[in-house]
Parts: structure tokens; C-alpha cells; sequence
């Protein structure tokens, strides 16, 4: 007779055999792999998409070894700082060993999306080529280092393409053949979005040969384009929920006979002004997103085309919103007359109100927040996984109180806290459990970062950016220079230390990895 939990074990497998493939969290997933030899197996099988954090952490031959079927990749390169140019451009974050690998292998493969990545032509003319026929999604996110030249080959071979994303990449525009080669091969088309680049040629007629070739076309976002060019655009673009970046530049009457289709309900305009919105008012009441970020309008505009739009999804006073998951405050005014500061009653009765956030952003000016504020964010951010701090508290003691609580927090980026020493960072890196990355910009710095290794651990790299002053205009006879404080950027490597440092990268000798 067999055993009866040797049985017992066996219907188990047998359930989680079935179980495992419906698990799409990946927090779950996690933990499921490292229950038992069996299941990672099952979980190596049949995982079908990975979010890497950031490119460092692991190598495209282990990826492969790990997750033979992957179906959807997303992998992050530069830190979130290269978006404002706080970091040396050629820090690092090449896409070419994936795409390398990804040509070779990766069969299943069907959804790629690069962010933050250094991406040459020569990249993509090898996906394209290579993988064009399967690929189904290609996201470029704020990616940097191709052209239209490398575009081209895209447009060409991924005749499958569902979505091709651009937004924010600096791309170099040699001409527009690439959309032209875009509305000639491709039938299926449902978000196109190159919004916030330098592409400039864009042809009205690709445009409108897009919208009638690609009947599921449910999105695009493009660069500033008049409203009047796009009228048979609108008229064959039949399924459009979505559009950005249209502007208004003629005489508003003129735009009495636009009609914009009828699924619309998301609406981005640039440069929009008081005498134009009128022309905004007659969609208003369909709209469910408005995009105002470029609009020129005063704080009474906005109320009185917020008044004409009651379906906007629309965030008002935090306490009340249960069910908040992702919260950004970005103060940028540095008028010496605000006196409603610090926020710390305030961040904490959000914080408390809002106990489902994932995601917490607050980046206020100096002043914003003391070290009890600071506390209060450790306390009250149990589920935070990812954190911005700008600006906040005033000592290495209140960042000692914060690090005793965020018992989830994977990712923390900080920036101005120059009254942070590098050991107290260490101290509250080491404190927080489930810390895999940490960026920091602008802390008390010394000349040996020695007090850095107190956080020295296996796998645990540990890069630092030295100051460096950087100009901020392109005239040679009067420069203006500001100086970049020091950065730390730390973060958990399979791979070991990169051997791709650039001269203004200097690792410590801690970092090599098991």
C-alpha cells in the first residue's frame, strides 16, 4: 500500500500543476517557487512575463535558463534620474546583449518594452528581422541612442504589431519614411504613440492611411499636430478612444466643422488657451481623461472646464479615496511666503486613510516635511512597494524612525537630503526588509563613501555618481553651470558586478558578488 502522504503529496502536485499557470501576481509567483524544487519548475515553465527593475540585476543567458516560454518582457535600464539629466549619459543600460539574446531565443516571445534604455538602429533592424513576425508589442520608453533610420526597419518587418510605443524617447529624425512604411504594412494597429519626441515630418496622409487600414485603432498620441490637418484622420479613425496632442493654432470658429469621433473619451491638447475652450466645451461631457499638461490656463479655466466634464476620473482629498493605490505630490514652488508647511498631519492623515497604496510620490521643497513627518511615512506605509522622497525630514534621525517601518518597500528613490550621512543610509538600507534597489542624490557625502559599507552584503551592488557640474545652456562665451550633488545607486545582482562601468561610475570594492 502507498503511503497516504506520499499520496497526499502527490494530489497536490497534481492540483498545483493545474493552479500554477492562473497565478499571475508576481509576488505570488515568488512565493510559490520557493516552496519546493517541483514548483519552480512549474513556475519556470510557465511564467509569461517578467518585469526586470533594472537590466543589472541579472544576465539575458540566465533570464533564458530561468524562464524558457516568456511571452511578454519589460526591462528597465537608466535610473529614473537620467529623465532629468542627473546622471552621466553614458552611464550605461544597453539593450544590445537582449536583444542579442531575445533574436536567438525566446520563441514565445510576443511583447517587448525597453524604458530608460540606451537602443541603436542596429538593435532594432536585428529584432525586426529576427523577431518582426511574432511581435505583437514594442514599447521604446523613453529610450535613447536610434533613429528613424532604425524605425524604418520596424515598421517594415513587424507587420503584426498591435502597439508601437516612443513616448518620451529622444529619437534623431532623419525623414518620415517610417510612418509612410508603417501605413503600408500594417492592418492591425490599436495604439500608436510617438507623443513628447522630435519627430517633427510627420505626414497627415500616413496618418489618415493608418486610420483607414486599422480598424481596431484605439489610440494614438502623436507630436503637436493642427486639429484642421486632421479632419479625415478623425473621419476614418471610426474606433478612436483616445487621442493627444493636437493643438489649436487657427481662429476658433474655424474649428466649427471638426468633428471628432464618436468612441472618443480621453483628449490631450497642447497649448490650448481661454478663447479656445469653447471648442473643448462641446466633447466635455463624453471625456473621461483630459490631458492639460501643456494647456495654457489659469486656475479659473480649469474650474470652468472641470464644471463641463462630470465624467472625469477626476482625484479629489485623499482621506476619502479607500481604494487609492498610487499617490504623486510634486511641489515645486520655492516663493518664500507659503507658510503652510510642513505637510507632516497632513501626509499622515492620507497616508492613514489611504492604506492601500503601492505607490507614494512626495517631493516638496526644503522645509516640507520634518523628521516626525518622515516617521510617520515608515509607520503608516505598510503596502507602499515603490517611494519618492524629495525634500524630507531634517536629520539622520528621522530617516532612522522611517526605515523601522515600509515593511514592503522594494524601491526607494530620494533626492535632496543633504543632511543624511552615509551612514545612516546604510543603517536604514539594511533595516528595510525587503529593499532590492535604492537610489539617492544629493546626501552628505565624504570622500571615501567608507561608512557606505555598513550595507555590504552578497549579491548587493553598490555604485556611487561623484558631483560633477554640468551646463545648462549652449553658449560658450557665458555658460551657465550648476553642480549635480553625489548619487549612491544600490541594488540586488545575480549577474554580479557589471563590467560596463564609465569613467564617472566608481564601484566600490564591496560590490562583487557571490
Amino acid at each position: 500500500m502507498e503511503d497516504r502522504s506520499v499520496r497526499r503529496t502527490r494530489q497536490v502536485d497534481v492540483v498545483m500543476d493545474c493552479v500554477i499557470p492562473y497565478i499571475d501576481d508576481p509576488k505570488d509567483r515568488d512565493a510559490v517557487s520557493q516552496v519546493c524544487r517541483r514548483w519552480y519548475e512549474l513556475d519556470s515553465m510557465t511564467r509569461k512575463h517578467v518585469t526586470i527593475a533594472l537590466c543589472y540585476t541579472t544576465t539575458p543567458d540566465r533570464l533564458r535558463r530561468r524562464f524558457p516560454h516568456l511571452e511578454s518582457l519589460k526591462l528597465k535600464g537608466k535610473p529614473r534620474a537620467a529623465m532629468f539629466n542627473l546622471i552621466p549619459e553614458d552611464w550605461g543600460g544597453y539593450v544590445t546583449p537582449w536583444v542579442m539574446e531575445i533574436s536567438k531565443h525566446f520563441g514565445c516571445l510576443r511583447s517587448l518594452h525597453f524604458r530608460r534604455m540606451i537602443v541603436k538602429d542596429s538593435d532594432l533592424e536585428l529584432l525586426a528581422t529576427s523577431r518582426g513576425h511574432v511581435l505583437h508589442s514594442l514599447k521604446l520608453d523613453k529610450c535613447s541612442g536610434f533613429s528613424t533610420d532604425g524605425l524604418f526597419f520596424v515598421a517594415r518587418f513587424c507587420r503584426n504589431l498591435r502597439v508601437l510605443f516612443l513616448e518620451e524617447s529622444t529619437i534623431v529624425e532623419k525623414d518620415g519614411e517610417w510612418l509612410h512604411e508603417l501605413a503600408l504594412n500594417n492592418t492591425v494597429l490599436e495604439s500608436l504613440n510617438f507623443y513628447l519626441t522630435d519627430i517633427a515630418a510627420v505626414g497627415i496622409q500616413d496618418l489618415e492611411l493608418i486610420a483607414r487600414n486599422c480598424p481596431n485603432l484605439v489610440s494614438v498620441r502623436v507630436t503637436d499636430s493642427e486639429i484642421l490637418d486632421l479632419v479625415n484622420f478623425f473621419r476614418y479613425a471610426t474606433s478612436l478612444e483616445e487621442f493627444c496632442g493636437g493643438a489649436y493654432t487657427e481662429e476658433p470658429d474655424r474649428y466649427n466643422a471638426v468633428t471628432l469621433p464618436a468612441k472618443l473619451c480621453r483628449l490631450g491638447l497642447t497649448n490650448i488657451e481661454t478663447n479656445e475652450l469653447p471648442i473643448v466645451f462641446v466633447y466635455a461631457s463624453v471625456l473621461k481623461k483630459l490631458d492639460l499638461m501643456f494647456a495654457m490656463l489659469d486656475t479659473e479655466d480649469h474650474c470652468k472646464l472641470i464644471e463641463k466634464c462630470p465624467n472625469l476620473e477626476v482625484l479629489e482629498i485623499g482621506t476619502h479615496l479607500r481604494n487609492l493605490c498610487d499617490f504623486r505630490l510634486v511641489l515645486l514652488d520655492h516663493e518664500a511666503e507659503i507658510t503652510d508647511l510642513p505637510l507632516d498631519e497632513g501626509v499622515k492623515a492620507l497616508l492613514m486613510g489611504c492604506n492601500k497604496l503601492r505607490r507614494f510620490a512626495l517631493y516638496l521643497r526644503p522645509g516640507g516635511l520634518t523628521d516626525q513627518g518622515l516617521a510617520y511615512i515608515g509607520q503608516y506605509s505598510q503596502n507602499v512597494r515603490w517611494m519618492l522622497l524629495g525634500y524630507v525630514g531634517q536629520s539622520d534621525a528621522g530617516l532612522l524612525e522611517f526605515s523601522k517601518g515600509c515593511p514592503n518597500l522594494q524601491k526607494l528613490e530620494m533626492r535632496g537630503c543633504s543632511f543624511f550621512s552615509e551612514r545612516a543610509l546604510a543603517v536604514a538600507a539594511m533595516r528595510l526588509a525587503s529593499l532590492r534597489y535604492l537610489w539617492v542624490q544629493g546626501y552628505g557625502a565624504s570622500s571615501s563613501g567608507r561608512d557606505l559599507l555598513a550595507m555590504a552584503r552578497p549579491f548587493w551592488n553598490i555604485e556611487l555618481i561623484p558631483s560633477r557640474h554640468v551646463a545648462v545652456n549652449n553658449n560658450p562665451e557665458m555658460p551657465v553651470v550648476i553642480e549635480h550633488p553625489a548619487h549612491i545607486l544600490a541594488y540586488y545582482s545575480l549577474a554580479g558586478q557589471r563590467d560596463d562601468f564609465p569613467d564617472s561610475v566608481v564601484p566600490l570594492e564591496s560590490t562583487i558578488c557571490a
